[in-house]
């Protein structure tokens, strides 16, 4: 066989074939009908390989790598730059389009060629690789060249379309992708040399707009162009700009559309916030909050202004009631205080609806409301507190025959509301005594309709305001369920001890002193058939129970008595004091007004009220000498036989007693006691304290329940 040594190629004679390679490269990427045959491609290729692997002094690596950074710059400046400089506007970014996708083929193609050199002598020499060599020439010749210009032409055509043109939206993504492409995936040619000029453009149109809209547009509209604008700038990220720039796009669009015009746009006379509730303008005031919630300075005038709008609306409610009382009128559905409760009920259902719907949810509005009922439920109404109307209103709700008929569903939901507005009155401790007084009522005189109902609003209250709010309701409850268990208990004790009976029917409600409201007891005499019954349970109770001392309270008992008058027999629902009174008459049909009170041992405020029920009243079982309509310690009585009445059985109320001024009185002396021990409490956890931080504290710990008088403390 004959042996054959491979040719050297010379250097001049390589860089002939690479060229002439190169120059039909730029044939083909200017787009004419030509393409390397797969000989060429060969043929090149191996040139370039040879010329690299040869032995020095023939390994041209180095000089071939300087030719390729010199056929890119040199398409570039012969072809690339020329072609750009005769282009403006919307032109210039289609040739720059076509300039940057045509080189990034040639480098494609290139690296194809040299792909000896990219693979092994860019490590041996430590230069960077051709591909960032062609980024490289691109970046330095044409990129710095025209980025200004670009840079404006493409925020001219973002105006355009701000303003209503159309435009080529595939365009402006890939000359704005060219921005981050140059950066290698940095952000740095992207936002310093186009993202912020852009915003900086977007503030200036954004105010501009805004400047007109706030003068020509209500409140709404202004708006709706703002959501709108909102919404299109959102759409522009997401169609050519790069996500990162949304942030701060909708920044200087927010900054200049709402922030700048805050209170001029929510403050507007005919179509501002005020306006929006007024007319209850609900997708607005959505929109209203969509676009401020964001804005602290947005968001707390928007608060405020819902705030004094319920508190004015609140400010009505009280007025109508106070009219309503002054011309002493009862609108359908009950009194003016059950009418200021129900509106008030409905204007917090209606503003919550607000809160929940309009406001998100959003806490500053649930505080804005919570102090707009605050302004108004610590009004006087017609001369009532808040805390009294509710305390009544739950009474006409809980008791039997009440104001309305209303399902087990609708109490609940009422019991709820009464809570809520419970926690918004600040003499908590008002409602607190009046609630106990008038549930004392619906318990010992058995007009609740349903223990279950008030056991549930005792479990609200406790819930909202804590165990010591209601333990002494709680055991106003529980000494009411013990009663059962207690009068059978002293029956089957009567029967058997057969000379304990009494010979009457007898149940006895024993109540724990500290739970129920204090009731003025006194020693009355009673007859005889009365006397032997209360002697007979206080045996049996001293039997059951050895360290408890019995006080018995008539005033709060009730008896049946058989009235027997010449037409007929009627049964009579009386209390203990008329009861008394009237079984005098059972030895004697006449006796004076002195002897009666001998007999009774009673008060003359209340014989007086004892006397009127019974001979002055609608029920006139005695006649009275001399026949007025009031008692005067020098009358006479008489049983009256000749009474009657279309029923068999009847009730005898007696005069109500206007306690108000005695429950606050009780109010305000538990107050003092409060304030004494939280006062010690204080002291004892903190051992020195400044007068002033005192008198903080103390009101702080207390605001739960009343709001202390600085004066009281001292």
């Amino acid at each position: 066989m004959e042996e054959t040594e491979e040719k050297t190629i010379e250097l001049e004679e390589g860089m002939e074939c690479v060229q002439k390679g190169l120059n039909k490269l730029k044939i083909i990427i200017e787009g004419e009908p030509e393409s390397f045959t797969s000989d060429e491609y060969v043929m090149l290729y191996t040139t370039i390989y040879n010329m690299c692997t040869q032995k020095a002094p023939h390994d041209y690596s180095q000089q071939l790598y300087d030719k390729y950074k010199e056929a890119v710059e040199d398409y570039i400046l012969t072809i690339v730059l020329p072609s750009l400089n005769k282009k403006h506007d919307e032109f210039l970014l289609k040739e720059l389009e076509k300039r940057w996708a045509s080189h990034k083929l040639m480098v494609k193609w290139l690296l194809k060629f040299f792909r000896y050199l990219d693979k092994f002598f860019i490590k041996r020499a430590e230069v960077p690789a051709l591909n960032e060599v062609g980024l490289s020439c691109f970046r330095d010749l044409v990129y710095h060249d025209v980025k200004n210009r670009v840079t404006d032409a493409v925020i001219a055509l973002i105006d355009q379309e701000r303003e209503g043109e159309k435009i080529d939206r595939v365009l402006l993504k890939s000359v704005i992708n060219l921005y981050i492409d140059m950066g290698k995936g940095r952000m740095d040619y992207y936002v310093n040399d186009f993202e912020e000029a852009m915003l900086r453009d977007s503030a200036c149109h954004y105010s501009r707009k805004a400047s007109t809209w706030i003068v020509e547009d209500s409140c709404p509209e202004y708006m709706l162009k703002a959501e709108e604008c909102l919404q299109k700038e959102k759409d522009r990220v997401s169609h050519y700009l790069h996500s990162s720039t949304e942030t701060k796009l909708l920044e200087k669009m927010q900054n200049q559309v709402l922030i700048t015009y805050t209170n001029q746009l929510l403050e507007k006379e005919d179509s501002g916030c005020r306006a929006l509730l007024k007319d209850e303008k609900v997708e607005d005031l959505t929109r209203m909050y969509s676009l401020f919630h964001k804005f602290p300075k947005g968001i707390e005038l928007v608060a405020e202004i819902f705030k004094q709008h319920v508190a004015a609306e609140g400010m009505v409610v009280v007025q109508q009631a106070a009219d309503v009382a002054n011309n002493k009128t009862e609108s359908s559905g009950g009194s003016h205080e059950q009418d200021f409760v129900k509106k008030a009920f409905e204007l917090h259902d209606k503003y919550m609806v607000y809160v929940k719907g309009c406001f998100a949810d959003n806490s500053i509005f649930h505080k804005a409301l919570k102090e707009a009922f605050e302004v108004f439920c610590n009004k006087s109404v017609a001369g009532s507190s808040t805390a009294e109307l509710l305390a009544s209103y739950c009474d006409n709700t809980l008791k039997k025959g009440g104001s309305e008929q209303l399902s087990d569903e609708v109490i609940e939901d009422t019991l709820e509301k009464v809570v809520k507005l419970v926690t918004y009155i600040s003499d908590k401790d008002v409602f607190a005594e009046f609630y106990r007084k008038k549930l004392s009522r619906r318990l010992l005189f058995d007009r609740s309709a349903n223990e279950e109902h008030e056991r549930l609003i005792l479990s609200k209250l406790k819930q909202q305001c804590g165990g010591q709010f209601t333990s002494k309701m709680e055991g106003m409850v529980t000494d009411l369920s013990l009663v059962k268990d207690n009068q059978t208990h002293f029956q089957e004790y009567i029967s058997n001890n057969p000379a304990t009976n009494p010979g009457i029917d007898m149940t006895v409600t024993v109540l724990t002193t500290g739970f129920w409201p204090s009731y003025k007891s006194c020693d009355l005499s009673l007859p005889v058939e009365m006397a032997k019954g209360v002697e007979s349970f206080k045996e049996f109770y001293q039997k059951k129970t050895k360290h408890r001392k019995l006080t018995w309270i008539f005033s709060l008992g009730q008896c049946n008595l058989n009235g027997k008058f010449e037409q007929k027999t009627i049964e009579l629902i009386l209390g203990t004091y008329q009861a008394a009174a009237l079984l005098l008459f059972n030895a004697s049909d006449k006796r004076s007004y002195a002897d009666i009170k001998t007999e009774l041992n009673l008060a003359d405020d209340d014989l007086v009220r004892v006397l009127a029920s019974v001979s002055c009243a609608k029920y006139k079982i005695l006649n009275k000498e001399p026949s007025s309509r009031t008692v005067s310690l020098t009358d006479h009585f008489e049983f009256n036989s000749q009474f009657t009445d279309k029923m068999r059985r009847i009730r005898v109320p007696l005069p109500p007693v206007d306690d108000r001024k005695k429950m606050v009185e009780e109010v305000g002396k538990d107050r003092r006691y409060a304030i004494d021990a939280c006062l010690v409490r204080i002291m004892k956890a903190k051992k020195v304290l400044t007068h002033q931080q005192l008198i903080l504290e103390c009101v702080e710990q207390l605001s739960k329940m009343f709001k202390p008088d600085a004066k009281a403390i001292k």
